[in-house]
C-alpha cells in the first residue's frame, strides 16, 4: 500500500477516543457540567441549565458524553431524532472542555454517537446547522461525511432571528450514512 492509500484509508476510519477518555451516555447529573462546557466555550449559543439536564433526562439515547478517568464529563453532543423524520438525527450542540480541545475528541464523539443511533433506530441521515464564520464545525461535519462515505447537502435554514446579531444558520445534511468501519 503506498503512502497515497493509507492515508485515503485512514480518511475513512473511525476516530479513536482519545487516550483516558471513554464514549457514554449522559445521566441526569451530568446536566450541570454539559451547561458548564457550553458555557465555557464561549461560542455557542447557551441554553438554560434546565434545558440541559432534561436533555440530560429524554435525550440521553441521541446524545453522549466523553468521560475522563474519574468520570467527570469533559465533551457532548446533543442530538435527537427529527418527529417527521426518524431516520434522520439531528446534532444540536458539540462542546469539548477546553483542556480536551486538539486531541480529535469531537470526531470520535460524533462518530461514536452516530454508531450508536444508526444501529439503534436505523439512522440514514445527520443533520445540524452552523454558522458561516464557524470553521471548526464545518471541518468536524464535512470530515465525518468524508469519512462515512456521504454527501453533504448546504442550504440555509434559518436567516433571521427575533434577537438581533445571530448569523444565518445553514442546515448541513449528510448522508446516507454508513457507519460501519473500514476494513483492515
Amino acid at each position: 500500500m503506498t503512502a497515497a492509500q493509507a492515508d485515503v484509508a485512514r480518511a475513512h476510519e473511525f476516530h479513536e477516543m482519545p487516550e483516558g477518555l471513554k464514549l457514554d451516555a449522559p445521566r441526569l447529573e451530568d446536566g450541570s457540567a454539559l451547561w458548564r462546557i457550553a458555557r465555557d466555550s464561549r461560542v455557542l449559543d447557551l441554553n438554560s441549565s434546565y434545558s440541559y439536564l432534561l436533555w440530560c433526562r429524554d435525550f440521553a439515547a441521541t446524545s453522549v458524553v466523553a468521560r475522563d478517568a474519574d468520570g467527570d464529563p469533559v465533551g457532548f453532543i446533543t442530538g435527537y431524532l427529527r418527529p417527521d423524520q426518524p431516520q434522520t438525527l439531528f446534532v444540536w450542540q458539540v462542546a469539548v472542555d477546553e483542556a480536551q480541545r486538539g486531541r480529535g475528541l469531537a470526531g470520535a464523539l460524533l462518530d461514536g454517537l452516530a454508531a450508536r443511533v444508526c444501529a439503534a433506530h436505523g439512522v440514514r441521515a445527520l443533520e445540524t446547522t452552523i454558522t458561516d464564520d464557524n470553521a471548526a464545525s464545518i471541518r468536524l461535519f464535512t470530515s465525518f461525511a468524508q469519512r462515512h462515505h456521504a454527501s453533504v447537502n448546504r442550504d440555509v435554514l434559518f436567516d433571521s432571528f427575533p434577537d438581533e446579531g445571530h448569523d444565518p444558520e445553514v442546515l448541513y445534511r449528510i448522508g446516507p450514512i454508513d457507519v460501519s468501519p473500514a476494513p483492515r
